[in-house]
């Protein structure tokens, strides 16, 4: 079985008025990344949210992709 995760945006408003923007955070779905979100945001506001484009990440990367990476 292969774990899924996606990259969530969200534009919240905190508690206290602060309008927090470009905030990710990864889940399995938009539930997962929401329940995430209101563990470290009590009592926010939800202003946005859209998934990260080219976010999907389906394997672990491997130790011969980042030094590719590096060696760019």
């Amino acid at each position: 079985m292969q774990n899924t995760t996606l990259k969530y945006n969200f534009k919240i408003r905190a508690r206290h008025g602060l309008v927090v923007d470009n905030l990710s955070i990864h889940g399995r779905d938009e539930a997962d990344a929401v329940r995430k979100l209101r563990q470290m945001y009590t009592h926010c506001e939800i202003l946005e949210s859209c998934i990260a484009t080219g976010s999907r990440k389906t394997s672990p990367i491997t130790f011969e992709e980042v030094v590719s990476l590096i060696s760019k």
